[in-house]
């Protein structure tokens, strides 16, 4: 997961978004610097979508798949070409499973304990979930006694508070609903929404 996340820290989370908007939205995030998308399995045709954005821009884009909680749903994202995997919480069979086939996965965490699990199974950048729930000191708790892991913050992050989260420690976050103000897409203002990511997300991202 390390090589997605220097190329982009920043993943734009798509989930329900209806499909005609699926390829002008992710060309705005795009045009806005965001390369990294995580299409979540439990979007109806969650699978179609990650398909549509691999074909659509072929290796101008990383395409993730998110809510990945069952085999099947698993199985039908990798059909479709997913790059990497995350999950919101941590089973243990999952966990098994993704090591079996050694993908990129982001597993979701919150308690040590689920820290612990992921380390058996050699998972040491995990997704911290729901982050913005938490306090931003929570990270340096987990750090403490789990030194040599990293995490990715979802949940709660928004482009006026991204900044706290890289710097209390944070490699990477994702951002879903709250990635752009929602009257861009209601007005299909593409444009717009690739300049709001560019001025809010622009310097956390590679130039």
């Amino acid at each position: 997961m390390k090589h997605i996340l220097n190329q982009c820290p920043v993943v734009a989370i798509l989930r329900n978004l209806p499909e005609d908007l699926l390829i002008p939205y992710a060309e705005s995030i795009l045009r806005g610097g965001i390369s990294v998308f995580e299409v979540a399995m439990n979007t109806p045709d969650g699978a179609g979508q990650i398909s549509a954005l691999k074909e659509h821009f072929k290796e101008s884009v990383t395409v993730g798949a998110g809510t990945a909680t069952t085999i099947e749903r698993i199985d039908s994202a990798l059909h479709a070409g997913a790059q990497f995997f995350l999950t919101p919480s941590v089973d243990e069979s999952i966990l098994r499973y993704f090591r079996k086939k050694d993908l990129d996965l982001l597993p979701g965490v919150m308690t040590p304990s689920d820290v612990a699990l992921c380390l058996k199974y050699n998972y040491r950048i995990m997704k911290l979930f729901p982050a913005g729930d938490l306090p931003l000191s929570y990270i340096k708790s987990l750090k403490g006694p789990f030194e040599d892991t990293d995490y990715v913050a979802v949940g709660g992050v928004r482009g006026d508070n991204l900044h706290t989260f890289f710097e209390h420690g944070f490699i990477g976050a994702g951002l879903g609903s709250s990635l752009i103000p929602h009257h861009f897409l209601e007005e299909r203002d593409w444009q717009g929404a690739s300049r709001y990511i560019s001025g809010h997300y622009g310097a956390f991202l590679p130039s």
